[in-house]
């Protein structure tokens, strides 16, 4: 299979490829929607193949050099691991005793990629059963039937991919101020968003669940702890958000004087957003969203009357 070159873009690289990229969600929604029903049909596979942890922290993705990652999953004896390749635009499977192969990752409904992916694993003699249709989605088609979702942009795809190295960097910094107990910085196909959460050591009340096309006891077990969640979604805003939620949310919670300026609450989420744009073109976009991160935090963790002296160490 002839491998596409890297697709690099000169307006979303700084020198030493520092820059923030733009990312207008107009200009790749379609794109964006194909690829989120693509992470489902790979994370049903992480999603069987896992033991089941808390908070179903066994599903995630992980960002790479290059893109997403199942990281390994047991098969048997054996290990295999799926990876987007967001630089070779490629779906990379490959096993712990030498199996390998690729889908290429180019303009396809999701009902031939999600074909291919499962006829490759076949041919590395992984046999697994998934749930075929999307979970969190208005309109669950199943991945047989969708020939409707078709895009794929590589430029923006690959933008994507560098904001999401970019918020993977400042989330990991965050984390590290927490001696709590505290998420991976991972990313939920779900929703199709990084997230890292954080997590006061007190049992939360039954969320009351109303995900779409979500079983209720998912969202029981996702929130069965207090919890303060932040993270980034390529959507909410012109060029997606950072968004930070408490549950359950203290009162005054959404009153809270969030930094920096721009960030707001939305109550249709019941969510603090950030626009992406705005960290892009701060001066300072690491300290900017740091500051946004902290003061919903704070927001939750003064108001929830959570142990701060026991739980936080100094910034890093």
């Amino acid at each position: 299979m002839p491998v596409p070159p890297p697709v690099r873009a000169a307006s979303v690289n700084a020198p030493g490829g520092a820059a923030w990229p733009e990312l207008e969600v107009a200009r790749w929604q379609a794109s964006r929607d194909t690829l989120h029903l693509w992470t489902q049909v790979v994370g049903k596979v992480r999603l069987a193949l896992m033991p089941m942890v808390n908070h179903w922290w066994q599903v995630p993705l992980y960002v790479t050099a290059r893109g997403l990652t199942t990281s390994l999953m047991p098969v048997g004896s054996r290990g295999l691991e799926m990876t987007f390749d967001f630089d070779r635009h490629l779906l990379d499977i490959r096993t712990t005793d030498g199996g390998e192969r690729q889908v290429e990752l180019r303009p396809r409904s999701v009902a031939d990629f999600y074909a291919e992916v499962m006829g490759r694993l076949a041919e590395l003699a992984v046999q697994v059963n998934i749930l075929p249709r999307p979970v969190e989605v208005p309109e669950a088609i199943p991945f047989p039937a969708d020939e409707r979702h078709a895009s794929y942009d590589p430029e923006y795809v690959h933008r994507f991919w560098l904001s999401l190295v970019h918020a993977h960097r400042v989330l990991s910094r965050f984390r590290a101020r927490f001696l709590g107990k505290a998420s991976p910085v991972h990313f939920f196909w779900g929703a199709f968003d990084l997230a890292v959460t954080r997590f006061s050591g007190r049992r939360a009340p039954r969320h009351p669940g109303g995900v779409p096309n979500c079983a209720d006891w998912v969202m029981h077990e996702a929130y069965s702890h207090e919890l303060s969640s932040c993270g980034y979604w390529p959507g909410g805003t012109e060029e997606g958000s950072f968004y930070a939620y408490a549950y359950p949310e203290p009162p005054g919670f959404r009153d809270w004087p969030v930094q920096p300026p721009g960030a707001r609450y939305e109550p249709a989420l019941g969510e603090f957003l950030l626009p992406y744009r705005l960290v892009r073109r701060a001066e300072d976009p690491e300290g900017t969203l740091l500051s946004f991160l902290q003061s919903s935090y704070e927001a939750a963790a003064v108001l929830g009357s959570w142990d701060r002296a026991g739980l936080e160490r100094e910034a890093v």
